[in-house]
């Protein structure tokens, strides 16, 4: 080994969902919409003033701010943006998780939060969830240093109400919960409401779900204003210029046009509702999704081997090789043209496997 390699950070990186090329391939495996984002972004995009990206970005990205801070009915001051909320949260563990105590979050949940906390050297505690795959209200209760969770929680698509939710943050005023809602525009609880009753609650969203925006890379947080404004100044600190110009006139665009935003979140569910029909019927079981995803396991053929015999069709789901869900699949919810092929080519997957059984008894 070097002598300068003795002094590099090691970390075990983040592992996203695989980003399969082609045409005919059909993706339900990280959790994107279906659906292209509002007219409107492409409006924004296609006849903004191209002179404007010879210079910096609004590094507060004002406008952004001023359209979140509207639509949620909040103060500008409490309103923070970054470059997804994989940007936001880092910031906020970056900020908030400094006590010589650990961080609090479930054992299953999304698998960026122990990398975080491994990158900055944070101490951290994961709480299990139960056998249904439920936050334990209890578990969080005790001294800690901070605490962050889903709701509702991935990949495990369960939601936490909010009478367990405020329980959490009213227990633990002495450090900041994080509240992550990547996914709460599919479910029917929200933390938002609680934000003007406790300085300590940050909640996290993201344009890549339910806003169809993956691509541009936009999340936000809302809370307490000196929770914002010690966010600010750790981003301020390390990079100044992280929203561009045109994911600003884009984030503005889209968080405008309500009317597109509730058409496609509404068709989503109405698919995702069906999903479960169908997916029942070819003997699938999955939690209460409230999520653009399920998390669903076979009643006979193991996850994996599901997982490999639809990549080998061209349709890429998750499969997640960890104790207590390596025999469930996430399955995020497409267009119905999609999902009809899915559960077609599901019906010749599980048949063949049931004959292969059948000719080996």
């Amino acid at each position: 080994m070097s002598s300068w390699e003795q002094n590099v950070r090691k970390v075990t990186p983040y592992t996203p969902g695989e980003q399969p090329r082609g045409e005919q391939v059909i993706k339900l495996n990280t959790n994107e919409c279906p659906y292209p984002p509002s007219p409107m972004v492409a409006e924004a995009i296609n006849h903004g003033d191209k002179n404007r990206l010879r210079l910096y970005p609004d590094p507060e990205a004002s406008e952004l701010v001023s359209a979140i801070a509207d639509y949620y009915h909040v103060n500008q001051n409490q309103v923070f943006v970054g470059v997804g909320s994989d940007d936001v949260i880092g910031m906020a563990f970056l900020t908030f998780f400094n006590s010589d105590k650990p961080v609090l979050f479930p054992d299953i949940t999304y698998s960026f939060y122990d990398v975080w906390a491994d990158l900055f050297q944070i101490d951290y505690v994961t709480k299990p969830l139960n056998q249904n795959f439920e936050i334990v209200t209890e578990d969080y209760l005790g001294e800690n240093g901070g605490i962050i969770f889903p709701n509702p929680n991935a990949p495990t698509a369960v939601e936490l109400g909010l009478t367990q939710i405020e329980e959490i943050v009213r227990s633990n005023q002495d450090v900041v919960v994080i509240v992550d809602e990547a996914y709460a525009d599919f479910g029917d609880v929200t933390a938002l409401e609680l934000i003007e009753k406790y300085d300590n609650l940050l909640v996290v969203r993201t344009y890549s779900k339910s806003r169809a925006m993956a691509g541009m890379r936009i999340g936000y947080a809302i809370g307490n204003e000196k929770l914002i404004a010690a966010m600010k100044a750790v981003k301020f600190s390390y990079n100044s210029y992280t929203m561009n110009m045109t994911s600003i006139d884009a984030g503005v665009a889209a968080i405008m046009d309500d009317a597109y935003f509730q058409k496609i979140v509404s068709q989503i569910l109405k698919t995702r509702e069906q999903a479960k029909e169908k997916l029942s019927e070819l003997g699938f079981t999955f939690t209460d999704s409230k999520t653009n995803f399920l998390f669903a396991k076979h009643n006979s053929m193991r996850a994996e081997v599901i997982f490999e015999e639809l990549k080998k069709r061209n349709i890429y789901v998750r499969y997640f090789n960890k104790p207590r869900i390596d025999n469930f699949l996430r399955i995020t919810i497409g267009t119905d043209d999609e999902m009809d092929k899915l559960y077609r080519v599901l019906k010749e997957i599980i048949a063949a496997d049931t004959k292969l059984e059948t000719d080996t008894e």
